[in-house]
């Protein structure tokens, strides 16, 4: 399985964007998917998780009510959409998959992207 994040970008404290998630290869919808984010000189960190059916949903303390993870498993993509953005936001985002669900350990996925930038100026 094959992840490849797009919609990274430079923005204004207060914007928006809207990552993207899409995935290949031997593909299965019955997968957790998750965003982690990595600051330079920090370590990896949990943002969101969304379970399968979508019925379950998980966030950050520090994302939650600004973040809203979702996801189209007819077209196998995954999203992470980022309202009212701030200077610490600042990362490379990461979409990973998973079997089971174990939300916020990074271990627990078996499938990574390359990530994307995100760039928040104050």
């Amino acid at each position: 399985v094959q992840l490849v994040e797009s919609g990274g970008g430079l923005v204004q404290a207060g914007g928006s964007l809207r990552l993207s998630c899409a995935a290949s290869g031997r593909t299965s919808t019955h997968y957790t998917m998750a965003w982690f984010r990595q600051a330079p000189g920090k370590e990896r960190e949990f943002v969101a998780a969304l379970t399968w059916n979508s019925q379950g949903k998980y966030y950050a303390d520090s994302v939650k009510g600004r973040f809203t993870i979702s996801r189209d498993n007819a077209k196998n993509t995954g999203y992470l959409q980022m309202n009212s953005l701030k200077p610490e936001d600042t990362a490379v985002y990461y979409c990973a998959a998973g079997s089971s669900w174990f939300p916020r350990t990074p271990e627990r996925y078996n499938y990574w992207g390359q990530g994307t930038q995100v760039t928040v100026s104050s």
